[in-house]
């Protein structure tokens, strides 16, 4: 197999893809970027927190139109991760139409290449699809 690297520092690659947020040591408050501070409570000491791998779709939105590269439509979501945690992705391996996503729908997270570079390394996203 070829070298991956996450597309994103949050997504964790390997045999059971997950993702990680920094949690607030004093308020459990959970965020994907570096922070000097909790936005909730001021807090300064962060630690690593796995995420649930599975979730309910919070809303949704079909997206028509974007840059010449992007292919249209798809499916963007805000999911609401089991045990805690929120996060805005992708749904995959769906009709993007409608009557194919629904508030409340189970998904589960997947990954998949986003492309190559010359030396053969895979950037891996990931996104949700029904679970």
């Amino acid at each position: 197999m070829a070298a991956q690297v996450p597309f994103v520092g949050y997504l964790k690659l390997g045999s059971d893809p997950h993702l990680v947020a920094n949690e607030c040591r004093s308020c459990g408050a959970l965020f994907f970027d570096r922070r000097n501070a909790c936005a909730n409570c001021g807090g300064r000491e962060f630690g690593p927190r796995r995420l649930a791998n599975e979730g309910a779709v919070r809303a949704f939105t079909i997206v028509h139109r974007a840059t010449p590269d992007i292919k249209v439509p798809y499916v963007s979501a805000i999911i609401d991760l089991d045990g805690g945690g929120v996060v805005k992705a992708n749904i995959v391996g769906v009709d993007p139409k409608p009557e194919q996503v629904a508030v409340g729908m189970r998904v589960a997270l997947t990954t998949f290449g986003v492309g190559t570079d010359p030396a053969g390394t895979e950037a891996v996203s990931f996104g949700y699809r029904p679970a």
